[in-house]
C-alpha cells in the first residue's frame, strides 16, 4: 500500500502543546509550536457534520480523515493545521494516528469545534 505522491495535495502543519507558567499570575499558558509541515490527503467523514450540546452551548463538529506519510513521532495531543485558500483551520486529533500498512502511512480522524 505505497503512498501516491497526486494524493497528498493539502500541505498541514503537526504542532504540539507546550504549556509554561506565567510569570505574575502563576497561570498556564498554552502556546502551539510547530513540529513539520507535510503534504496529506483531507477527507471529510460522512457525516460531515454534527452538532451536540456542550455546556449548554450548541456546538457544531466538523470531522476530517487525514492522511500523510508515515511518521513515529505524532501522538494524539499534537493538533493539525490544515492549510487552504480560505485560511489555515486547525482541528484536534481525536483517533489515532494510526499506522497503514508497513510504516507506509498514518491516519487520524480530526476534529474542528465551532459554536
Amino acid at each position: 500500500m505505497a503512498v501516491r505522491a497526486g494524493t497528498l495535495d493539502r500541505r498541514v502543519s503537526i504542532e504540539y502543546k507546550s504549556i509554561e507558567q506565567d510569570a505574575d499570575y502563576g497561570t498556564e499558558v498554552i502556546t502551539w509550536i510547530r513540529l513539520a509541515l507535510v503534504w496529506a490527503n483531507v477527507e471529510d467523514m460522512l457525516p460531515s457534520r454534527s452538532e451536540a450540546v456542550r455546556s449548554g452551548l450548541e456546538v457544531a463538529r466538523n470531522q476530517v480523515r487525514i492522511r500523510m506519510r508515515y511518521r513515529d513521532d505524532i501522538t494524539s495531543d499534537m493538533r493539525i493545521i490544515v492549510h487552504g485558500r480560505n485560511g489555515d483551520v486547525a482541528y484536534e486529533i481525536v483517533a489515532g494516528p494510526a499506522m497503514m500498512g508497513r510504516q507506509e502511512q498514518l491516519e487520524m480522524v480530526c476534529e474542528k469545534f465551532t459554536s
